[in-house]
């Protein structure tokens, strides 16, 4: 479950920004979470609640933005939906299509005291 080692990286980066900016508790920590970054939504909830013990983030609640998939589509020339990794573009059905969004995970935000 590779959802584990990733909010072990987000803990990570929450007590670093605990250290940088001095807050002591943190309330709600948001990610934005490609809905074709291969991350499972509800791993992650699991996984928070389990790696957040004991550091600044316990009890905080975790909130998952879903991020959809997008690529520039190099034959139609312009960005469209992608459903999936390597799809075909939706207008043209050609598979020279680039990824651009979808695919990541990254921590939004931060709700402190």
């Amino acid at each position: 479950m590779h959802e584990m080692s990733l909010i072990e990286s987000v803990i990570g980066l929450v007590e670093d920004e605990a250290r940088k900016d001095g807050f002591a508790k943190v309330k709600v920590v948001r990610l934005a979470v490609g809905e074709l970054s291969h991350a499972m939504p509800d791993a992650l909830l699991f996984c928070f609640d389990a790696v957040s013990r004991g550091t600044i983030a316990e009890g905080a609640v975790l909130e998952i933005v879903t991020v959809s998939g997008a690529g520039w589509c190099m034959d139609c020339a312009k960005t469209v939906a992608l459903s999936e990794r390597f799809g075909a573009c939706p207008d043209c059905g050609n598979h020279h299509v680039q990824m651009t969004a979808g695919d990541d995970l990254r921590l939004s935000e931060l709700e402190v005291e």
